[in-house]
């Protein structure tokens, strides 16, 4: 298949007029992974159908990326010379590099010393103009709303509506790659929403089926599981350490629509799931990404989610070099041996 991008392949669901000119990096087309042992795993015997969508392996290591496409497209067709966003490190990176594409500036704001060291080398990378606040992601936020209003620059973090429409193909791609059928469950992180949004989007309009969705905040930053404001969200999940999403409501309606659960894990159960991913599949991906199988595995042993004869989908939003210091911390540090073959042979035989 020749594949050019999100919205050129489905550009019949999506509001491009033909002969828009599209900014593109070529996201999209994720590989669905089918995760028998993890499966295995967290349901014995259930004969549980477990994929991971793999957006990690977008352009610039996140699920963003699909946003962007589409902010960027329409932010340049209406002329615009910059675009701005807050940012916990994907968006931020993602942005730099649709921006450096269609040759604008790029403004982000990071939240001082909060954010991983692969979003903000990348950004850096692309050109970004990154301004360090003294603050929280959701005073970047805000900060960037107010800036948007007074001055000619274009904000494309997901409250910009053409983010969203570039986020829903993931759901497309799901059903496509599925045969044509929407899974039972879909599974994904929740920060500022934008994403559980999209993706129910996409499933109403694709018309091949619902999900229920479920979605997983950390528990340190779970405004929408508590149902009130986290002023000093914490967690080492540093893609959803945020406290006020911005999406909340329309992520209410798709839990409602869909039937579907949302629920906190501790940073202990999104590391434990982070874990498996990698040593049981294989598939290496910052923590907040790991959200979205911790719920599942949550509800599972809950009793909330009975796994029988079910097909899930987690969503793995963002690859784990986003966040290598993560990384190195929690594993093992290498061994050390004399260079002789003596050495390693006493090794293996321990």
């Amino acid at each position: 298949m020749n594949w050019n991008g999100v919205i050129h392949q489905y550009r019949h669901y999506l509001p491009f007029p033909d002969n828009m000119p599209i900014i593109s990096l070529n996201e999209g087309n994720t590989p669905l992974i089918k995760a028998d042992r993890l499966a295995e795993l967290i349901a014995p015997q259930a004969n549980l159908q477990l994929y991971l969508k793999y957006e990690g392996l977008n352009p610039t290591g996140s699920f963003k990326d699909r946003g962007m496409t589409a902010a960027i497209t329409q932010a340049v067709h209406e002329g615009a010379d910059a675009v701005i966003c807050a940012s916990t490190g994907n968006t931020a990176a993602s942005a730099a590099a649709y921006a450096a594409r269609a040759g604008l500036r790029c403004l982000v704001l990071v939240p001082e010393g909060k954010i991983a060291r692969g979003k903000l080398a990348a950004s850096l990378a692309y050109g970004a103009e990154v301004i360090s606040i003294d603050g929280s992601f959701d005073d970047g936020l805000e900060m960037v709303r107010q800036i948007a209003e007074r001055q000619p620059i274009v904000l494309v973090n997901s409250i910009n509506p053409w983010r969203l429409e570039g986020q829903k193909t993931g759901a497309f791609e799901i059903v496509d790659q599925l045969g044509g059928d929407a899974p039972d469950w879909h599974c994904l992180p929740v920060g500022n929403a934008g994403n559980i949004t999209a993706y129910w989007m996409g499933y109403k309009q694709y018309g091949k089926g619902r999900p229920r969705i479920l979605g997983g905040q950390a528990a340190g930053s779970a405004p929408i599981v508590t149902g009130q404001v986290v002023t000093k969200p914490e967690t080492i999940a540093t893609a959803i350490r945020i406290g006020n999403p911005a999406r909340w409501r329309q992520a209410l309606e798709a839990l409602d629509e869909s039937n579907g659960i949302i629920t906190a894990v501790t940073d202990d159960d999104i590391l434990a799931s982070w874990n498996l991913l990698a040593k049981t599949e294989g598939v290496f991906v910052e923590p907040a990404s790991a959200t979205g199988l911790a719920a599942l595995k949550q509800q599972i042993e809950q009793g909330s989610i009975d796994p029988t004869n079910k097909t899930a989908v987690c969503i793995l939003t963002g690859h784990g070099l986003k966040d290598p210091d993560t990384a190195v911390g929690q594993a093992s540090p290498p061994h050390t041996l004399p260079a002789t073959i003596e050495a390693l042979e006493a090794y293996l035989t321990q």
